[in-house]
């Protein structure tokens, strides 16, 4: 994650998957990042960032998503993937986080 590091941004996975889960592939993984837990799913929903259609079989899991929020706290840029294991080119996100102004 150098390349976000020296545009001035910081990285932070989200996930609802639970503290103790994340810490475990945190470590096995050997991310460097921080990674927050929204196991209570607060946060996800308001950004259509979880299934939330119960006759899906991922119901309640995040969707892959991508934000950039700025040192105010103001979401600059959202893109939210249909499918959880389309990963986004990290040169698309740091694309926008230099136009978002952010």
């Amino acid at each position: 994650m150098p390349q976000f590091e020296a545009a001035g941004a910081q990285v932070v996975g989200v996930s609802a998957d639970h503290v103790s889960t994340l810490e475990g592939w945190g470590k096995q993984n050997k991310v460097r990042y921080l990674l927050l837990s929204d196991f209570r799913r607060t946060m996800l929903p308001v950004y259509d960032a979880l299934v939330t259609d119960d006759k899906s079989p991922i119901y309640r899991y995040a969707k892959r998503a991508y934000f950039i929020v700025d040192k105010t706290g103001t979401v600059r840029w959202i893109k939210v993937e249909a499918n959880p294991l389309d990963l986004l080119d990290p040169a698309e996100v740091l694309k926008a986080l230099k136009e978002s102004g952010a």
